[in-house]
């Protein structure tokens, strides 16, 4: 019988309502679980760390950015995640077909079988699902800072981001290969979904030791949501001003400092950044 520790922050209200049912469910099924409570990002990497030397199974109760936060110190110590989908994107929950119930949860948990996972490294931290620049991490930004309703947050923001992108020249080196592009975007995926489910790297695979870097090339920008909507789908890839790449380490640099974004969250701002993969080095219950 597996034992869990949910690794809870200072914002944690909606994983903590999400937690509840589940944590009764697993307790009436046998199986020990308990919460921390932690206030800094550094604090709960170091009670994951301490839960996986514990012998337990270090649960997100979150969203992406509870999922990357914790990512890196369980694979750095070779324990394993569980994830319970409770944020306002659930990209990796979507890539991964992770259940949302809480009695389908709880089952996962208790029995789903482990599934190694790469996860990608920028500027020393761990992403498990996508490094962004551009007009999507300028988004990004705004929608961190919105109150509205999770439906209408991305589209409001991405709109706003479009409406006051400038014209940037970008140098993508994959694997030793360079391309030059002018474009509104770059990403740099390890799974295929971002933003709150756009399909932005259809092709990506979690396990498959590859980077997918998708660019969105400049275009006049009324064609822009055009693109963005075929992103639910995927279809953007077949434009003509969308390029695809793969590889197992991408640099990108800009003609002027740019905002990263990693699963959500800002990883940093600079002119040059480096993502490089570290092949299945994430034990998650998926399976």
């Amino acid at each position: 019988m597996r034992s869990f520790a949910v690794i809870l922050g200072p914002t944690a209200r909606r994983g903590l309502s999400r937690l509840m049912p589940v944590a009764h469910l697993l307790r009436g099924a046998g199986a020990r679980i308990r919460a921390e409570y932690t206030q800094t990002a550094e604090q709960a990497r170091q009670r994951a760390t301490a839960a996986v030397h514990g012998g337990e199974v270090v649960v997100a109760a979150g969203g992406d950015g509870t999922i990357r936060l914790l990512a890196g110190a369980v694979a750095d110590t070779g324990g394993l995640l569980g994830v319970i989908p409770a944020g306002r994107g659930n990209d990796f929950a979507r890539q991964l077909g992770l259940p949302h119930s809480p009695e389908a949860v709880a089952d996962l948990l208790l029995h789903g079988r482990p599934r190694d996972l790469d996860v990608l490294h920028v500027a020393g931290q761990t992403i498990v699902g996508s490094v962004y620049v551009g007009v999507d991490a300028a988004a990004n930004e705004l929608a961190n800072r919105s109150r509205l309703p999770a439906a209408l947050v991305y589209p409001t923001a991405g709109l706003r981001a479009l409406l006051r992108w400038p014209r940037t020249r970008y140098t993508i080196t994959v694997d030793g290969r360079t391309e030059h592009r002018h474009a509104y975007t770059v990403v740099i995926a390890n799974c295929g979904y971002y933003g709150g489910g756009l399909h932005v790297a259809p092709a990506a695979q979690p396990d498959d030791g590859t980077l997918d870097v998708v660019v969105i090339g400049h275009a006049p920008k009324v064609l822009f949501p055009i693109a963005l909507r075929q992103m639910r789908t995927g279809r953007h890839v077949r434009r003509g001003h969308v390029f695809s790449y793969r590889g197992t380490s991408v640099t990108v640099r800009a003609d002027r400092p740019m905002t990263v974004y990693g699963d959500g969250d800002p990883v940093g701002r600079a002119d040059e950044v480096t993502v490089e993969v570290r092949p299945q080095a994430l034990h998650v219950i998926a399976g």
